[in-house]
């Protein structure tokens, strides 16, 4: 695709936004367009690397919407470092970083938005040294007041957790809770009625997390069964895959686009010698590794948008946590 299609899809879009800005009040549906095609097995990419000036160790991009703004975060989270949320805007330049922080929290990770200015993501009043904090979700519209969100149930891990982890057009999001057990369980979040669903899988997962949602209502995330991990593609229609790289230990699915193009991380080996690449799916063309070059066994991929660009992180030869940002060829 070339810059300028890029573009003027991407003005189009933004005047398509500008019209429904008040539509969670009103309550106004509107439909995803078809914009380009998923991504082939043989796509290649160019990379970027975009880190906050704030903290550069440690930089985490997780969401893209059409508009090409981009959720994340700065800070590692270990006490003294606590993560501290942003939009990224184009052009991509040091003062294109707007923060996006829950007001009284001591921590915020922005991990998904909408093409409509919706964010979620959540947060923690709590910084402590063994990396253990209460989280709650959020959601927020348009610069709006922040909105907490949490699981409604008596089964709750110590301290409590719940995560907001995507969200598409139609103002549904996706995230999980722990239970008492340490389990995770994935769940559905309305953002127009705040009505809550629980996400049941096939067979018996011990634990699950909803990661990503697109415009079809089709949920990627990850669950594990029988001690292992693999990752998932549920449709709204309620057919399920599993994704299963092969040859790999674990494999995580974090992003979905309208192509049902499935983005994630799979790991090779366990302990000190494992290994982790970032991966695209499609149902098309199957799995493809994608690393950046600077990153390679390091590299997560977190999000991706209709024009197959994809956002996600790697580990840099000083040790450095680098968000990134990965455009078709």
């Amino acid at each position: 695709m070339s810059a300028v299609t890029s573009a003027r899809r991407r003005t189009s879009h933004r005047a398509r936004a500008l019209l429904v800005t008040a539509a969670l009040a009103s309550g106004a549906v509107l439909g995803a367009g078809v914009l380009a095609g998923s991504a082939t097995a043989q796509t290649t990419y160019t990379f970027h690397t975009y880190d906050n000036a704030s903290d550069p160790t440690f930089n985490q991009l997780l969401g893209i919407n059409l508009d090409g703004v981009i959720a994340g975060y700065f800070g590692s989270g270990n006490q003294g470092k606590p993560n501290q949320g942003y939009l990224l805007y184009p052009p991509y330049a040091p003062g294109s970083y707007v923060s996006e922080n829950v007001p009284g929290s001591v921590q915020t990770q922005v991990t998904g938005l909408n093409d409509f200015g919706v964010t979620v993501g959540f947060s923690s009043g709590q910084n402590n040294a063994n990396n253990v904090n209460e989280n709650d979700g959020f959601y927020r519209v348009r610069n709006h007041a922040f909105h907490t969100v949490r699981f409604p149930t008596k089964d709750n891990s110590t301290p409590p957790v719940n995560q907001l982890l995507g969200v598409n057009d139609n103002y549904l999001a996706v995230g999980f809770y722990t239970d008492a057990a340490g389990n995770a369980h994935g769940y559905k979040f309305n953002l127009r009625n705040n009505h809550y669903r629980a996400i049941k899988l096939p067979g018996k997962p011990t634990a699950t997390t909803a990661a990503g949602i697109n415009n079809h209502n089709d949920i990627a995330g990850f669950e594990t069964v029988d001690g292992v991990t693999q990752a998932f593609l549920l449709r709204s229609g309620g057919h399920f895959r599993a994704l299963k790289f092969p040859g790999a230990t674990a494999t995580n699915a974090f992003g979905v686009n309208d192509y049902d193009e499935v983005v994630g991380s799979y790991t090779v080996g366990s302990g000190t010698t494992a290994v982790t690449h970032g991966f695209t799916w499609t149902p098309q063309h199957g799995f493809s590794t994608v690393d950046d070059p600077n990153g390679a066994g390091t590299t997560t991929i977190n999000g991706v948008d209709d024009f197959g660009e994809l956002v996600g992180f790697y580990v840099d030869g000083a040790g450095n946590t680098d968000g990134m940002l990965a455009v078709p060829n």
